[in-house]
């Protein structure tokens, strides 16, 4: 961030004369000693259901770069120990997530599969991760040099519209959850669905009540503006968004449009920036759209011919390939933020291992330091680095920890059963 406040240490660096400047890889490496990443959403649960059925078997995590197969067309995992040491993440919010295409009943059996498929990796390393629901955790994880590994449930569709099921799903462990995933529910609209009369609905409202009175974070991540709005509305206790960008920059409706990146900052939430290049750079977002076009131009010349269709679009993708943006691009999601509504509301949430690429220079969980240093060179203050990092999301659950804990005695909130 350009307007941010360089630190008296520094300053007084500065003032020595240019041969005693710290160098913005210094300033990049300080910061992450200081405050190491915490990442807001990584999809390792989901690759370990889609490529071994959450049988983990002889899996290593330590080293996932051999998990692709070329001649099958998977790419090799973007998460491991050894990358995550490299990336300086100190602690990730693990998602398990399931789709939002399963019936809901089936969806909350998924939910538990995965919880429990991510529990059994991190307590295969405990050398190396530890399993955390509190910021004392987190802390006390840090100490020992040690993944704090939190669990975050992606999608309302999780809970299948029972609070006594998102009680449940605390006690186990999950300590956000994303309201919607690209599907409406019954009570709360997605921003990548038909629009609905409203945002939430009364009962999306007490879901968003009982979430913040047990200490689960409501994550405004793929949801509405106006869900996002109405959440903001009720909401005591600060939000997070944990994998979404700037709206004003990329108009995907999966981003934060700036009415609701002001009232995040009033709300004292954050929103962590996202890495996949459809979110981050508009002209990407663009030929997605285009491909869309030539795609359904193509199948309509071809009806009957679905081979030559698809050669077709081959075709077309190799003369026009998709622009990937850069990590220059992601520091400006960053930066625009920052400057929008203070540097003490944005945050990382990289959705690894949950998108099939990131934009250049961002293509695995090792490359956030490379992330630091492109912002160093662009005037952002050590302090800043560091609050981006892991300080701004620390805050945030502390305050979300406060406020259940002032609310402790409050009944729960109880809705009648469906079935």
């Amino acid at each position: 961030m350009r307007l941010a406040i360089v630190s008296s240490g520094l300053a007084l660096l500065l003032l020595a004369g240019p041969g005693a400047a710290q160098t913005p890889e210094a300033v990049a490496a300080a910061a992450l000693r200081a405050a190491p990443v915490w990442d807001g959403h990584n999809d390792v649960p989901e690759q370990m259901r889609e490529r071994r059925k959450d049988v983990l078997g002889d899996f290593d995590f330590r080293d996932t770069t051999g998990t692709g197969d070329a001649a099958k067309g998977v790419a090799p995992m973007m998460t491991d120990l050894k990358r995550l040491k490299a990336g300086k993440v100190g602690a990730q919010f693990w998602s398990v997530y399931v789709s939002a295409n399963l019936p809901e009943p089936q969806a909350v059996q998924a939910t538990l599969e995965q919880i429990d498929v991510m529990k059994r990796i991190i307590a295969r390393y405990p050398a190396d991760m530890q399993f955390c629901t509190d910021s004392a955790c987190v802390q006390n994880a840090w100490k020992n040099h040690r993944i704090a590994s939190l669990l975050g449930m992606e999608g309302g569709h999780s809970i299948g519209g029972s609070l006594a099921v998102l009680r449940q799903m605390h006690a186990l462990g999950a300590r956000y959850m994303t309201l919607t995933h690209f599907k409406n529910l019954a009570w709360a609209e997605s921003a990548t669905d038909v629009p609905m009369p409203q945002g939430l609905t009364p009962f999306g409202k007490d879901v968003v009540r009982e979430m913040q009175r047990i200490g689960v974070l409501v994550d405004l991540a793929h949801v509405s503006e106006r869900t996002m709005m109405d959440a903001l509305a009720v909401a005591g206790a600060p939000v997070i968004v944990s994998h979404s960008n700037a709206r004003a920059i990329n108009h995907h409706p999966r981003n934060v449009p700036d009415a609701a990146l002001d009232a995040i900052k009033v709300n004292g939430g954050i929103v962590m920036v996202n890495f996949f290049p459809a979110y981050v750079v508009e002209d990407t977002r663009q030929w997605s759209a285009r491909r869309a076009g030539e795609e359904a131009r193509l199948k309509a010349l071809n009806i009957g011919f679905p081979d030559a269709a698809k050669a077709a679009l081959d075709e077309w993708v190799k003369a026009n390939p998709a622009p990937t943006g850069s990590i220059a691009d992601v520091a400006g999601q960053i930066d625009y933020i920052a400057r929008r509504i203070g540097a003490d509301h944005v945050g990382l949430g990289g959705d690894m291992d949950g998108i099939d690429t990131g934009v250049k220079g961002m293509e695995d969980v090792s490359k956030y330091p490379a992330l630091f240093t492109e912002l160093a060179r662009e005037g952002w203050s050590q302090a800043d680095l560091e609050k981006l990092a892991s300080g701004n999301m620390m805050r945030v659950l502390k305050a979300a920890e406060a406020y259940a804990a002032a609310h402790r005695n409050d009944a729960p909130i109880e809705s009648p059963t469906t079935f």
